[in-house]
């Protein structure tokens, strides 16, 4: 039987030679990430705005306006609503009821219950959850926090295991993965939640040990071949991981397809989240890393210099 291989042997891509038109779609799409998220904003969850929020599943789709109105005829604050996952799911979101009676809550979810009930007999509140204002402002403080500290760490990691060109690269590399994910919730609108936050840093984790195995790689290699073109050692490099790295994408893909179709709509953002995830990942450590080092004038003579009396490995060209 044979293996299944999905990158043949001696598979010579030449990535290097289209990193200017790269760079040109990076910035482009980086710009149209930052100027969607500005614009349209990010439709953030219950966990960051406060408030309370209640998952209702009809029996038929509803009419928005319809529900709209029932809801703001209770006197329980204006609403918003929200259909995601299927059309007979709907997302409602209220303000939390200001009063101290710890009841006050569970009052108006049963208020809301009994009025959507009447009007429309089969509806089903799946979840519901309530976060305070001072709790939702700690909660975007933290998460942009630990967004912030994860890109600043890995990139200081990577600038004092290497040079410091693979510290910038990197670091270009993370945040533009930070910037497209973020583009692309303010795009589609889904909701921006913890679990999103948590997205996020997964994508940081999984885009940086992709850039460690190719940076380790051409580290070996600027030691191996210090008089190859540095264009070439590059594209040597990516080529003798990218096994490594389709397999990993691949593999990935499949568990997170299987999330987003039958993982149900509570974790749809998250699946799709960690799915742009993989591609931008994947793409920013092949051309948006690893090309960047040559901008940024790497050179393998200025790694380590043959040990005394030990024969070096070299070769000048791919």
């Amino acid at each position: 039987m044979r293996l299944l291989k999905l990158v043949p042997d001696n598979t010579n891509i030449g990535f290097v030679r289209l990193r200017v038109v790269a760079f040109i779609i990076t910035a482009l799409l980086t710009v149209a990430a930052i100027g969607a998220t500005a614009t349209r904003g990010l439709n953030m969850g219950v966990d960051f705005v406060g408030g309370l929020m209640i998952e209702a599943k009809f029996a038929t789709p509803p009419s928005l306006d319809a529900v709209r109105s029932n809801i703001d005829a209770l006197g329980v604050g204006t609403s918003s609503l929200q259909q995601f996952g299927d059309p007979g799911t709907i997302s409602i979101r209220l303000p939390v009821p200001d009063s101290n009676d710890p009841g006050a809550t569970n009052a108006v979810v049963n208020k809301v219950d009994a009025s959507l009930k009447k009007q429309f007999p089969g509806v089903v509140f799946t979840r519901t959850d309530t976060v305070s204002g001072k709790v939702s402002g700690e909660l975007i403080q933290n998460g942009v926090l630990a967004v912030v500290l994860a890109v600043l760490g890995i990139a200081v990691f990577s600038w004092l295991r290497y040079e410091w060109q693979f510290g910038v690269s990197t670091f270009v590399a993370i945040v533009h993965d930070v910037l497209m994910t973020l583009g692309f919730f303010a795009v589609t609108q889904l909701e921006f939640d913890l679990n999103i936050v948590a997205a996020v840093l997964t994508i940081v984790g999984y885009s940086i040990n992709d850039k460690m195995v190719i940076d380790d790689r051409i580290r070996e290699n600027m030691r191996k071949f210090r008089q190859m073109d540095m264009k070439a050692l590059i594209d040597l490099s990516v080529n003798e991981t990218l096994p490594r790295t389709v397999m990993t994408s691949v593999t990935v893909f499949l568990a997170l397809g299987a999330l987003l179709l039958f993982g149900g709509h509570v974790l749809r953002g998250f699946a799709a989240a960690m799915l742009l995830g993989v591609v931008v990942g994947t793409y920013s450590s092949i051309y948006v890393s690893s090309s960047l080092l040559i901008s940024l004038g790497l050179q393998p003579l200025r790694i380590a210099k043959p040990e005394a009396g030990r024969p070096e490995a070299e070769r000048v060209g791919p």
